[in-house]
């Protein structure tokens, strides 16, 4: 998740944080024309973690829908690397989305970064989003999308809110065509896109523009999310 999301999240494990833009960022609109996934009360992505091929942690985001349709994604990420018995890399993110009327209107998140932390709180003001966070306290305008990357709106992005530390991340997003993605030992029809910022990542959203996969390198090693099962 770079400072990027990976949400930008996972990025933050070994890349160098990106600078903060105080710019405003413009509303995404989806690179492609294909359906949007809208998540039900209840539903879960979750992704095994691999660093190298190897277990590296877990990424997880839960969904919950209000009887006045108010949309929360929570998101949960735990990793970890050692040396034997001994932590040498620790990451952990606790972020909450609100979301009314597809606009995001609230974001908490918390973040341990191998001791490093970082926070973030936005809650809407009228027509923009106020911000507090480590990295960035300001306002931006509605229509901001945060680094959780479930949002198949990031396909148009061309700057999010980091979930971790209310950072403004520049992003260009490129779409890199039909692809197939394993889910559950299955094969799944995925369009790949790649984000470019301080690290190039890739994701995977399939028809429905449900997030399938993602995968980035840093610093030699090769990072890759596997969706555990469909949903």
């Amino acid at each position: 998740m770079i400072r990027h999301t990976l949400t930008a999240l996972s990025l933050a494990l070994l890349a160098t944080p990106a600078h903060a833009d105080t710019a405003p960022a413009p509303t995404a609109t989806p690179a492609s024309s294909s359906p949007v996934w809208t998540p039900k009360d209840g539903d879960e992505i979750r992704f095994d973690v691999l660093r190298n091929g190897k277990p590296f942690g877990s990424h997880s985001v839960s969904f919950g829908v209000a009887a006045d349709g108010t949309l929360t994604a929570t998101t949960d990420v735990r990793l970890k690397a050692g040396l034997g018995p001994i932590t040498v890399f620790n990451y952990e993110l606790d972020a909450t989305e609100t979301w009314k009327e597809g606009l995001l209107v609230g974001l908490t998140g918390v973040v341990d970064d191998s001791g490093k932390d970082g926070s973030v709180q936005a809650l809407r003001d009228g027509e923009t989003l106020s911000v507090k966070g480590t990295e960035y306290s300001g306002t931006v305008p509605l229509g901001i999308l945060p680094s959780s990357h479930w949002n198949f709106a990031q396909t148009g992005a061309s700057q999010l809110l980091s979930t971790e530390d209310g950072e403004l991340i520049k992003v260009n997003v490129q779409d890199k065509g039909s692809d197939t993605v394993m889910v559950d030992g299955q094969p799944v029809d995925a369009r790949r896109y790649l984000m470019d910022s301080d690290i190039d990542v890739d994701l995977w959203y399939d028809a429905q523009g449900r997030w399938v996969k993602l995968a980035f390198e840093a610093r030699g090693q090769q990072i890759e999310y596997a969706l555990t099962q469909a949903y």
